[in-house]
């Protein structure tokens, strides 16, 4: 039964965080055929249109928050992750693990949740960093939309945040589960699709 009386919510509830999650540097220098993840047609395209949101939360005051995927050389924290279709990937001391800084103007006092499993949320001090900021909205971008992106979504949206995923801004393992990700998501919180242009306008109201 659909919701009949769903409240209308605006696009930034409260004090907004920009959530950047796992544009690593593997993105920008692996060209395989055959990677470790697979990835939609487009993802690094996608990936780089982050940069304008960065470049906005900055100027907009809002925290940009990045969120790095990295897990222990002996693979001893990988758990079920490699039970899938995914291979072994983002391993610590690796130069492609390392968050994208020249494409994404990371810097040196930014803030980083170094994660080992899909939530930015499980197993970090992800939380407490949004309590201190006293965080009401995440915007997220990033990859995988049907993975990362979709489970700190969902996690974000168990504990109460208002949670937005930039359209044009995240790219999945396929087109297919893109789509069927963002519906999930959706289904979740009623306007949690936006496009870039839409965050960008809300950024300068809140800003």
């Amino acid at each position: 039964m659909a919701n009949a009386s769903k409240t209308t919510r605006e696009l930034i509830e409260g004090r907004a965080a920009l959530i950047v999650i796992d544009i690593q540097a593997s993105t920008f220098i692996d060209d395989s055929a055959v990677r470790a993840i697979d990835n939609m047609p487009g993802y690094k395209e996608r990936m780089l249109k982050s940069r304008i949101a960065i470049d906005k939360a900055r100027d907009c005051n809002i925290p940009v928050i990045f969120i790095q995927e990295v897990h222990r050389p002996d693979g001893i924290d990988f758990g079920r992750e490699l039970d899938g279709d995914e291979d072994v990937h983002c391993l610590e001391n690796n130069p492609k693990t390392d968050i994208a800084v020249k494409e994404m103007g990371f810097l040196a006092d930014d803030y980083l949740i170094r994660k080992r499993r899909y939530s930015a949320f499980f197993g970090t001090d992800f939380e407490i960093l949004l309590r201190g900021l006293k965080v009401d909205t995440l915007l997220l971008c990033g990859g995988l939309t049907d993975v990362c992106v979709h489970y700190t979504f969902v996690d974000g949206h168990q504990s109460d945040y208002f949670c937005r995923v930039i359209e044009d801004c995240v790219a999945a393992s396929s087109q297919e589960a893109h789509d069927a990700a963002l519906r999930a998501m959706e289904y979740l919180q009623n306007g949690a699709r936006q496009p870039l242009n839409a965050v960008l306008d809300a950024m300068d109201v809140v800003g």
